[in-house]
């Protein structure tokens, strides 16, 4: 790429690609489609042996930022001694130590020198940062913007939102001289409490939606017998706020005369928890763990399957899901959906009539799952609902639309 066709725009991220990030992908593809260019900065190098599709069809250069600062100390040198020169260090300098008083961390630290790299490295015709998540993908893009005396926007999502201290929330939001010039967000749930923090940054509710075109048509589906085998499915991490524990405690209570499997997709630290939990169960041989797979055996398996399960709960730290694509994705092959009333997801399935929201104890999701499974038609019937839905409210196209239009009158706006 030209120095002359350098975009305008630059991009942050936690790390690219990511497959739990698919979203991410999904929202940069689109963006190029409706003609604005940027570059990618990312905080990490991936980690995961697959990839999306998705991120084989961005055009768009990925730059990364040395992850930890001892990575690299000469280009953090380097990258010091440029941004020290800049006109507006001085008050990057002056918020940052601020932050760190509130925020001793090592990770407060790396904040402040990965936004040194990307304020000297930078091109000159950048007019405006975008960064995904509201924690350290944004701080990172304050501190820089500020050093180069650019607007910054962000998109929030969940733990971000959710684990972020109240006073970090409310600086980015409504700090005149340095907050961002506007924020995204992809639920009703999180965009509200965005709001009522913000005093003049505006918070818009873009939902992620989903790209149907992406996805194929779904299956004709027989009407299984309540006897026949009930193939039940998840996608995602193993982590807390997934409510896997609670839902392999749940797998234990269905009685004996059901002939039931579930299937895991997703990677994520708990796995060897998990599956011990499992043998103690006595679950373990009607479960598979796949571990991460991409997108075409994510759908075959949802194609495949008689339900899609996800326990969504509010972890120890107030983590929580916000509204997962994967809903939508099962909902876009015809999949019966059980989740749980938390945070957002109930924009997208209520209960009864796009699919089944428990309680997620393990009791009430058993119940819930054994109904399921001897109410096939019912099933079926929210399962249509579901997608319904899905096409009529939850397109892609309008969310970007309205982010496109943001980010185009922000790289508008005077220095």
């Amino acid at each position: 790429m030209t120095t002359q066709s350098r975009p305008a725009l630059a991009v942050l991220v936690k790390g690219w690609p990511r497959l739990s990030e698919t979203f991410i992908a999904q929202e940069l593809v689109a963006l190029e489609a409706a003609g604005q260019p940027f570059e990618i900065w990312s905080l990490r190098h991936p980690t995961d042996k697959k990839t999306h599709p998705l991120h084989d069809r961005l055009l768009a250069p990925v730059h990364y930022l040395p992850e930890y600062l001892y990575d690299d100390p000469a280009r953090l040198a380097r990258a010091r001694h440029i941004a020290q020169r800049l006109p507006g260090y001085a008050e990057a300098y002056r918020v940052w130590r601020a932050d760190l008083r509130r925020d001793p961390t090592h990770n407060r630290i790396r904040r402040f020198g990965q936004a040194c790299v990307l304020a000297a490295e930078l091109p000159p015709e950048v007019r405006g940062l975008y960064a995904h998540f509201l924690h350290t993908p944004a701080s990172v893009a304050r501190y820089a913007a500020i050093m180069r005396d650019l607007p910054w926007s962000f998109s929030a999502h969940a733990k971000d939102i959710w684990t972020s201290p109240e006073w970090e929330l409310r600086e980015k939001l409504s700090d005149q001289s340095h907050g961002a010039c506007f924020g995204a967000t992809c639920t009703g749930f999180g965009a509200k409490h965005l709001q009522d923090l913000a005093e003049g940054t505006p918070v818009d509710l873009i939902y992620h939606g989903l790209d149907l075109s992406r996805f194929p048509t779904p299956p004709e589906r027989s009407l299984r017998a309540p006897q026949d085998p009930f193939h039940m499915m998840s996608v995602g991490r193993l982590v807390e706020k997934k409510g896997f524990d609670r839902l392999i405690a749940a797998l234990a209570l269905l009685p004996a005369e059901l002939d039931w499997h579930w299937t895991h997709i997703g990677g994520g630290g708990l796995g060897d928890l998990l599956q011990g939990m499992a043998e103690e169960a006595g679950v373990a041989p009607r479960i598979t763990w796949r571990g991460a797979c991409d997108q075409p055996e994510v759908i075959a398996a949802m194609r495949a399957a008689d339900l899609f399960v996800l326990p969504s709960r509010v972890a120890a730290d107030g983590d929580r899901d916000g509204l997962p694509n994967v809903l939508m994705e099962a909902a876009s092959q015809g999949l019966p959906i059980l989740s749980t009333p938390v945070s957002a997801i109930p924009e997208f399935i209520e209960s009864g009539t796009h699919g089944l929201l428990s309680e997620d104890a393990p009791e009430a999701l058993a119940a819930a799952m054994l109904h399921l499974a001897q109410d096939p038609e019912g099933a079926r019937s929210m399962a249509k609902a579901a997608l319904h839905r899905l096409r009529a409210d939850f397109g892609m196209a309008p969310g970007i639309a309205q982010l496109n239009a943001r980010l185009t009158a922000m790289l508008k706006e005077p220095a």
